[in-house]
């Protein structure tokens, strides 16, 4: 009897603990963009952005892949980044162009503060594509310090917020805005003016050359009416012998 109960208490024992080795592992805890931001503490206002525009529920969907291929970059602008910005700015965007905002932000690659030394201009965003020079985006670093440029403004990178194999999050002292969405056209070159002689505009050589033909021409004609003056005295004074 005491046997069979050894042997009954060996058999269980081996059997949880076989079972408790080909158990399942628990799911591995993914941090979403949203959290990432909400522990740096200072990006409300992109936060918003990013749920209003649908762009964080992607951003989650490629953070939640076990192997991405390439990772991703976030350039994040704290509260007070925005706080620069032009009163109404965001305000007067259309839907479209707060997407284009928002994915001007992130890059479909993982960059690491030392790959910015060799990254080749400009860089992809998830705006679209820079070869039309739309939505530019270049990088110089230069020691520890990283500078962006939209071709609107001049932007640092002031802090690592996270970094894992799959994202890499950037805090940023200034809105990244795009030339296409806040670019200036350029002015349009000013409209010919047209004379009112019918548009014929004689050159300064001209104007003097003309001028000296006609002084010419009338001291001629001055000297010819002298003469015929002179001759008509003559004949009144002598005419009559």
């Amino acid at each position: 009897m005491r046997k069979l109960l050894a042997f009954a208490f060996l058999f269980f024992f081996f059997w949880d603990k076989t079972l408790a080795q080909i158990a399942p592992a628990p799911p591995l805890k993914v941090d979403n963009i949203t959290s990432i931001l909400e522990k740096g503490g200072q990006f409300t206002t992109f936060i918003k952005l990013l749920k209003a525009t649908q762009v964080a529920d992607q951003l989650n969907n490629q953070l939640s892949t076990p192997d991405p291929n390439d990772g991703l970059t976030v350039f994040a602008p704290s509260d007070n980044a925005f706080s620069g910005l032009k009163p109404g700015t965001l305000n007067s965007l259309s839907d479209q162009e707060k997407l284009q905002l928002v994915q001007f932000h992130i890059l479909p690659t993982l960059i690491s503060t030392s790959q910015f030394q060799t990254a080749s201009n400009p860089l992809r965003t998830q705006a679209g594509d820079v070869k039309g020079g739309k939505f530019p985006l270049n990088v110089t670093a230069e020691g520890n310090q990283v500078n962006v440029t939209t071709g609107v403004v001049n932007a640092t990178v002031e802090n690592s917020v996270f970094s894992d194999r799959r994202i890499v999050v950037y805090q940023v002292d200034k809105v990244l805005l795009p030339l296409e969405i806040f670019g200036t056209a350029p002015e349009p070159a000013p409209a010919p003016v047209v004379p009112e002689n019918g548009g014929l505009v004689s050159s300064p050589k001209a104007a003097v050359k003309g001028a000296d033909v006609a002084g010419a021409v009338s001291l001629k004609f001055h000297a010819l009416a002298m003469g015929f003056s002179s001759f008509a005295v003559f004949w009144a004074v002598f005419g009559g012998f």
